[in-house]
C-alpha cells in the first residue's frame, strides 16, 4: 500500500484529543496538557468520551472507537494527539473503518500502547504517523526543552528530518556494525509484539525496527525477543533501533535473573544487520518523536541514524 503523510501542523490548526486506552490517574493531567496546548496558539476538541473508565480501559471499546472515528471525519481536526497509552488499544483494531483514515490522513501522535494503532495504520491505511509525546504525560507540569524541539519540528516542518540525536549529543551504543535502510517501523516491544502472527503487522522486508519498553523484567523481555527471532523478524528487517528500556530489571532479590544488557547481547551482537542501542525514544521525560512509515538510515559503521526525508508535507 502507498505511504500517505499527513499535511504538516499551523498555528490556530485544531488538535484532537482521544483517550484510545487508558486514562490518567489524574484527570487534571489533561487539563493541563489542553492549557499547554491553547497557549502554543492551537485550538484544541476534545473526544467526548475522554476521562471515562473501565477499569483500566477509558471507557468502552464502543466510546473510545467514537472518538477515534469522529475524530478522522472532522475536517475542521488536523491532529490526533492521545492523551496517554497503558493498555487496550490492541482491542480496537478489528473495529476501525481504515477507509476513513486513509481519506483523511492527519497527524497521528502517542507511543507506548499506541503502538498497535500506529502499526495498524500503516498496514492498513498507509497512514505516517508518529511515536511522540503525549498529552497527560509529556505535556503537563514542565515542559522539556529536548521533547518540545524535536516534536514541534517534525510536525510543523515539511523540510527533511536529518540525523537524529541524543539529548547532550550523547553517543549512540553500536552493537553490530553495518549500513541499512528502510521504512522505519515498531514501537513498545510488547504492543509490537502481540501483532504478530495478525494482519495489522507493516511489511518487515527492508525495514528498521525500532523498539522501546518499561517495567518488563529480562526473562519477560527474552520471551519477547525470542518470539520475534521465531516470527523470523530480525531475517527480514535492515536495521534494528533500540530506544529506552527502562526499569526492565528483576526487583526480587532471591530470584535468579539475568541483566537487560545480558539478554540484549544474546539476541543482537551477532546478527548480520546493523544494530543501534540507547536512542532517547521511550518513556522518558526527554523523548525523541519518531516518524513510522518513513525512510530511515541506520548506520551502525559511522554511528549515525538519519531520516532523509520528512514526516508531513
Amino acid at each position: 500500500m502507498k505511504t500517505i503523510k499527513p499535511n504538516k501542523l499551523r498555528k490556530n490548526d485544531v488538535i484532537g484529543i482521544i483517550s484510545p486506552a487508558s486514562s490518567p490517574t489524574d484527570p487534571l493531567k489533561i487539563e493541563q496538557g489542553i492549557k499547554y496546548l491553547e497557549g502554543l496558539g492551537y485550538r484544541v476538541e476534545v473526544g467526548k468520551n475522554v476521562g471515562k473508565e473501565k477499569g483500566y480501559l477509558a471507557g468502552e471499546d464502543s466510546e473510545r472507537l467514537e472518538d477515534l472515528h469522529s475524530m478522522f471525519s472532522n475536517k475542521n481536526v488536523k491532529a490526533i494527539f492521545c492523551v496517554r497509552g497503558g493498555y487496550g488499544a490492541g482491542r480496537l483494531l478489528d473495529k476501525i473503518n481504515y477507509s476513513l483514515i486513509r481519506k483523511n490522513p492527519k497527524i497521528f501522535v502517542g507511543f507506548s500502547d499506541i503502538t498497535t494503532l500506529q502499526m495498524a495504520f500503516l498496514k492498513k491505511a498507509g497512514l505516517v504517523t508518529f511515536a511522540g509525546p503525549m498529552v497527560a504525560v509529556n505535556f503537563t507540569e514542565e515542559i522539556d526543552e529536548y521533547t518540545e524541539e524535536i516534536f514541534w519540528k517534525t510536525i510543523t516542518s515539511n523540510k527533511k528530518i536529518g540525523k537524529l540525536f541524543n539529548p547532550q549529543n550523547e553517543k549512540f551504543y553500536v552493537l553490530k556494525k553495518g549500513r541499512g535502510e528502510g521504512k522505519i517501523i515498531g514501537g513498545n516491544l510488547a504492543a509490537f509484539d502481540s501483532l504478530l502472527g495478525t494482519d495489522f503487522v507493516p511489511a518487515m522486508k527492508g525495514a528498521t525496527l525500532l523498539l522501546e519498553e518499561i517495567g518488563e523484567q529480562p526473562y519477560k523481555i527474552d520471551r519477547m525477543f525470542n518470539h520475534l527471532r521465531l516470527a523470523k523478524v530480525f531475517e527480514h528487517i535492515s536495521g534494528i533501533i533500540l530506544g529506552r528500556f527502562i526499569d526492565c530489571k528483576e526487583t526480587d532479590e532471591d530470584k535468579k535473573s539475568q541483566t537487560l544488557n545480558d539478554v540484549i547481547l544474546d539476541y543482537f551482537e551477532d546478527l548480520n544487520i546493523p544494530v543501534i542501542y540507547n536512542v532517547q525514544h521511550g518513556h522518558t521525560k526527554q523523548i525523541m518523536t519518531i516518524p513510522f512509515g518513513v525512510n530511515c538510515k541506520v548506520n551502525a559503521s559511522r554511528g549515525f541514524i538519519e531520516i532523509p526525508g520528512s514526516g508531513v508535507l
